[in-house]
């Protein structure tokens, strides 16, 4: 299907969940399909709004499906995120970030996720705080997919945020797809803590066009250059869009055919999974 597109892009941006894989069920011959896109000499990045894993955890599970890529080939909403925060929060832009465990509770941030934004917040100078009994003052609340989200750290980040802490959210995908069906994702926490708060969080991750635009850079491309690859029209699909990038949308996960249709303006391809796509 690729060969429909005039001029022909020359790098795949694509997301993961729905693309690739629900959670660790591969969709498709993995190995086979990169094998394809490598034969039509396209360049690959992976942009996820995904922000429970680091990179080295990506590049293990793409590893477990018997696909190798780089580190500089996977973008993640983590650190995008941890990106924005060390920009907005560092004292000086020349100034060096302060190394973990110096001045805590200046530049704490209270998280509610997983080990890749916990991990890239830290990778960036920050205290992260987990912890729902820490009273420790903090910069921001930021707030992804958390499988191990209570009752009791909704409770802090209200609070948090109440008193006037700046909110950020990873991604705002309010599901997660998996093997058995759609489950709660980033934004349906996003959208707990926005009822509880009247406080719109400040979100980092598709469809804002900041994390493909790093993509694209990072294959050395321009946006006329790169198509954006995802199954979520919202997020993939409007990100892409917003970027000035084509884009392809894939069947495999969140967004159907039927909502393909009413889409405005429509994505340029079409296709039941990625094999299809890159045929």
């Amino acid at each position: 299907m690729l060969d429909q597109l005039s001029p022909p892009v020359r790098g795949l941006i694509l997301d993961m969940d729905g693309v690739l894989w629900k959670d660790d069920t591969p969709i498709g011959d993995l190995p086979g399909i990169f094998d394809r896109i490598a034969s039509h000499g396209l360049q690959v990045v992976l942009a996820t709004n995904n922000a429970t894993k680091t990179i080295d955890e990506y590049l293990s599970k793409l590893h477990g499906f018997g696909v190798a890529l780089e580190p500089w080939q996977i973008v993640t909403s983590s650190e995008a995120t941890a990106h924005v925060l060390a920009q907005k929060f560092s004292p000086h832009p020349f100034t060096p970030l302060p190394k973990l465990g110096e001045e805590t509770g200046v530049r704490a941030v209270f998280v509610i996720g997983e080990n890749g934004i916990v991990s890239a917040l830290r990778d960036k100078g920050f205290t992260p705080i987990t912890d729902p009994d820490d009273e420790t003052s903090v910069v921001a609340v930021v707030a992804g997919i958390d499988r191990g989200l209570t009752y009791q750290k909704l409770r802090r980040a209200t609070l948090h945020i109440r008193a006037g802490v700046p909110f950020y959210g990873t991604n705002p995908d309010k599901t997660f797809p998996t093997p058995v069906g759609l489950v709660p994702g980033a934004g349906s926490i996003l959208a707990t803590l926005e009822a509880a708060t009247d406080i719109k969080p400040i979100v980092i991750g598709k469809p804002a066009p900041f994390m493909l635009e790093l993509a694209a850079e990072r294959m050395g491309l321009t946006k006329d250059e790169s198509l954006v690859i995802g199954d979520r029209l919202e997020t993939d699909i409007a990100g892409g869009q917003a970027m000035g990038a084509r884009t392809a949308l894939v069947l495999s996960g969140v967004s159907t055919r039927q909502e393909a249709t009413e889409w405005e303006p429509a994505p340029d391809l079409i296709a039941k999974d990625l094999a299809e796509l890159v045929g």
